[in-house]
């Protein structure tokens, strides 16, 4: 891996990677997010018990739209076709939800951003769809999971 910032220059200023001289490659990043919030919240998330309707449905919805609109969200990441994103949200403990993200393309750059904001925006959708009956939830460890394919290989947060 190497210590180089890619996004800055020779002189330190913040740019837009070229990518046109690399390869296309099949790439796929897997990102989490872990949402606590209170027993009695996730209890009314699992059993629909909530104003705003599907709180589960609305945030896996959340998270691919968001996944689709990283470049709009982070000012130098390359606008990419993304061939598949999932979104999947599962119960932990009774009061913990784990959020995965997972996007693909065959492309000449990663999708680990696309993983990781897919992820974040899922979680934050659960606190917006959760907040009026639970202000207290937390949204913690936002993290890539792994990322497969491209110049620098394969990486696992296992094996890191």
């Amino acid at each position: 891996m190497s210590d180089k910032l890619t996004h800055l220059d020779h002189q330190g200023h913040a740019h837009m990677v070229d990518v046109s001289d690399k390869d296309v490659t099949k790439r796929t990043a897997s990102a989490q997010a872990i949402v606590l919030m209170q027993p009695t919240t996730l209890k009314k998330v699992i059993e629909g018990g909530l104003p705003k309707g599907d709180v589960l449905a609305t945030a896996r919805i959340a998270g691919i739209q968001a996944a689709k609109k990283t470049s709009d969200l982070i000012p130098l990441c390359h606008p990419l076709m993304l061939t598949k994103v999932t979104v999947d949200i599962n119960v932990i403990s009774d009061c913990e939800l784990e959020v995965l993200c997972t996007c693909s393309l065959s492309g000449k750059t990663g999708v680990e951003m696309e993983a990781l904001t897919g992820a974040s925006v899922a979680a934050l959708t659960l606190y917006d769809m959760c907040k009026a009956v639970d202000k207290g939830i937390v949204i913690q460890n936002v993290s890539l999971l792994e990322k497969k394919g491209g110049k620098s290989g394969d990486w696992s947060k296992g094996n890191a």
